[in-house]
């Protein structure tokens, strides 16, 4: 820790950098970084709990193959005792395959350095556009609402 960076700037840090290098042996090390009533929020799940974001980031293992974050940037914001972390995630996911999404997360840490809030913001799209019956029909609809292309 430099002389710039607070003791919950390196916690969210910390934090960060356990979420890009997360695999199955790890996802207990992550949640002892967690508020026990830590809401965790994605455009598929609203959560509360330690325990449930534990119970979902092993079922990511379980179902997806080879998933990865990759951090490709942080944001501390001291007043609110916030940071924002910008990454790309990967994986092979059953029904549509290869799966690629970049998005961002908000986390909030409590007084004692807890992460309290996780909320991730990512277009899922990509997610439902690759379904097998609804993805032909969400393109379609794609193609008649994007601008024509220029003369």
């Amino acid at each position: 820790m430099d002389a710039d960076t607070t003791e919950l700037e390196q916690q969210a840090r910390d934090y960060a950098e356990a979420f890009a290098s997360l695999t199955p042996d790890r996802v207990n090390d992550l949640c002892e970084r967690l508020a026990p009533d830590v809401h965790f929020r994605d455009p598929f799940n609203d959560l509360y709990g330690r325990h449930s974001v534990r119970a979902l980031l092993n079922d990511m293992f379980e179902r997806a193959g080879k998933p990865a974050f990759e951090l490709l940037e942080v944001c501390w914001h001291e007043p609110n005792r916030c940071a924002w972390l910008r990454w790309q995630f990967a994986a092979q996911v059953p029904v549509i395959g290869e799966l690629k999404v970049e998005g961002s997360s908000r986390i909030w840490l409590d007084e004692a350095g807890r992460v309290a809030e996780h909320l991730d913001y990512w277009d899922s799209a990509p997610v439902y556009l690759q379904l097998p019956l609804i993805g032909a029909l969400l393109r379609r609809v794609k193609r008649k609402m994007a601008l024509p292309p220029p003369n």
